[in-house]
């Protein structure tokens, strides 16, 4: 889940992350109020899902690089799983290209997952575009 507020990731049944909770309340020491932080929360729920489609990435591109480039793990950086394509990476450069048949065929797996919709979001969470 995302704060409602500043878009952070946060955990699940939070609506706001520390930061916006602690700059959301009263000066006075009290309670915040609740009618401002919903007009507060939908102006930046707005930005925040323009500012994320404008940052989504290209299902075509990242299937294209999966089958063509993933034996070195091009579609997981373009996507953000980095853990994954440094994995992918030293699997092909660590076998001097020997292991580059099983990250080869991992990459084109996933290819095949990202073109079918079972790959669908980027490491954030941003879906892909068409």
């Amino acid at each position: 889940m995302f704060c409602k507020q500043c878009g952070k990731p946060i955990e699940d049944g939070q609506e706001l992350c520390e930061d916006c909770m602690a700059n959301s309340t009263n000066p006075n020491g009290g309670e915040s109020n609740a009618q401002a932080d919903t007009i507060i929360n939908n102006d930046n729920y707005s930005n925040t899902s323009n500012a994320a489609s404008s940052n989504s990435k290209s299902k075509i591109a990242a299937g294209l690089f999966a089958l063509f480039l993933g034996s070195f793990g091009v579609h997981n950086f373009y996507l953000g799983y980095t853990g994954k394509a440094i994995a992918q990476l030293l699997i092909t450069l660590l076998t001097c290209g020997i292991g580059a048949c099983v990250s080869g065929v991992w990459g084109f797996i996933e290819g095949i997952l990202i073109f079918t919709g079972s790959i669908d979001k980027d490491a954030n969470g941003v879906p892909l575009t068409d």
